[in-house]
């Protein structure tokens, strides 16, 4: 069987050909012209790095065209390889639903680059304007998500997911607000609090284990300094919430639970944590110490991580399939 890599990739390039041709026969029945978004964003990024496309003249247009069209095909691919790394982390999402998500998030990883760079602004779209990018992207998510769906790994053959309990959902909520608090937790806290017995499912290696109090410290010191990042910021939220994903999924394989419900809960709880954990160092700022109002913040991210991950240990052990 392919491995998540393989799938992945197999995914994306099926997913982008049917996007091409669905774009190709709108262009083809409406008349229209192909859209230019590609080469303009090769040219913010040429101007934000300082670098120029080479050549003059229809060179350099053939070669602003070719880099357009190769950046799409990279996000393409890389989309599939993600939607197939969710599959192998346990996250199963019904097909219509699938599609959509996978879609959505092709379509985000093509529009908001080129939104923040200035290509274009989405909120001056027609409506025909947005049948052209949003068509063709559900055509993509649905392929994609068919073909990450109808290839089982080995792993994932051996390993079935049930629902999520609600009890497993509010654990997933409580690791989401320990990792919007300190993003180290969402990994940390799953590998310091993972099986004992051997063979059970979610089990850490000595490295994982190591590495993850090693990154759990190192916040902890690096929290209390002012030249930490705003936690609401773009590269302050981007990894709380990625770390409460990742425990999500690692909580819900010890239950061989499909992890889709938990992770919105531990996204969710993230928002929460990294929102309400602002609130307090500002309420704190002329009550206490700001070390102190840290520390403080500290002990409770660190009471939820446990309350979240203690719980569910040493369940089955691992099941395997022969053949």
């Amino acid at each position: 069987m392919p491995g998540t890599l393989a799938r992945g990739l197999v995914a994306g390039a099926a997913g982008t050909t049917v996007l091409n041709v669905v774009t190709y026969l709108d262009m083809a029945l409406r008349g229209r012209p192909a859209s230019t978004t590609p080469e303009r964003t090769v040219d913010a990024i040429a101007a934000a790095t300082g670098v120029e496309v080479p050549g003059r003249g229809s060179v350099r247009e053939s070669r602003r065209t070719a880099l357009g069209a190769l950046a799409g095909i990279g996000t393409g691919l890389g989309t599939g390889v993600l939607a197939s790394a969710a599959c192998s982390a346990g996250i199963r999402l019904p097909g219509p639903v699938g599609a959509v998500a996978t879609g959505a998030a092709a379509m985000a990883a093509s529009d908001v680059p080129a939104t923040l760079l200035g290509v274009g602004d989405p909120r001056t779209w027609s409506g025909a304007d947005w049948a052209a990018d949003v068509v063709p992207h559900l055509a993509y998510g649905a392929t994609v998500h068919a073909v990450v769906q109808g290839v089982r790994t080995d792993r994932e053959r051996a390993v079935p997911r049930g629902a999520a309990s609600a009890g497993l959902t509010a654990r997933s909520a409580l690791l989401g607000v320990a990792a919007g608090s300190r993003s180290a937790l969402g990994f940390a806290a799953p590998a310091l609090t993972a099986p004992t017995k051997p063979g059970r499912l979610g089990s850490s290696s000595v490295p994982a284990r190591v590495l993850g109090a090693a990154a759990l410290v190192g916040e902890l010191v690096a929290d209390k300094s002012p030249d930490t990042p705003d936690r609401t910021s773009g590269p302050g939220l981007a990894p709380r919430l990625a770390g409460a994903a990742a425990g999500a999924t690692r909580l819900a394989e010890r239950e061989r639970a499909n992890a889709a419900l938990p992770t919105v809960a531990a996204t969710a709880g993230a928002l929460a944590g990294a929102f309400g954990g602002l609130a307090w160092r500002r309420w704190a700022t002329d009550r206490l110490p700001a070390w102190q109002a840290a520390v403080l913040e500290d002990g409770v991210a660190l009471a939820l991580a446990a309350l979240a991950c203690v719980p569910g240990r040493n369940r089955r052990p691992l099941a395997v399939v022969p053949g």
